[in-house]
């Protein structure tokens, strides 16, 4: 079953330049992109975004990650999305990470760690929603505007 998830580019990913070849992995495991932006987030949308961690140690460090540059957000398609992403991006632990993963390759450290995946189809909504009006995410495939035999054809 086709489904989606949601994910974050995080700053330090984007403010190395990382996130073409990002957007790459992704498309290249089977990933559609349905929407995307770069935004920047405030204390404000840090707090609303992540409440389910306000009350753990390390939320202020995070809180200041997430508001140190720009990010970009992304809702996907595959089918098995949610699970199939997760194992994509690898262990928050870039030293604990699979090799060939996006943490892996783009992570510093279990903060700074490139990239922020849904854990479940019903985060994965409410992620995208936090981002996105249903208008913003877009599931019309490129369809050719000419039939493919008259391609050419001059």
């Amino acid at each position: 079953m086709t489904n989606r998830t949601f994910t974050i580019i995080k700053p330090n990913a984007v403010g190395q330049q990382h996130t073409g070849e990002i957007l790459t992995i992704i498309e290249k495991a089977g990933f559609r992109i349905l929407a995307l932006k770069m935004v920047c987030l405030s204390r404000s949308d840090v707090e609303k975004f992540y409440h389910i961690h306000k009350e753990r140690p390390f939320f202020r460090t995070l809180s200041l990650f997430m508001t140190a540059g720009p990010i970009v957000v992304a809702v996907l398609e595959k089918e098995n999305a949610v699970a199939d992403f997760r194992a994509l991006i690898g262990a928050t632990d870039p030293v604990k990470a699979a090799e060939h993963t996006i943490r892996k390759y783009f992570a510093e450290s279990k903060t700074r760690n490139a990239i922020h995946a849904s854990d479940s189809d019903e985060n994965a909504a409410w992620e995208a929603s936090f981002f996105f009006s249903d208008k913003e995410i877009i599931e019309t495939r490129y369809q050719l505007p000419i039939p493919a035999e008259e391609i050419d054809k001059d």
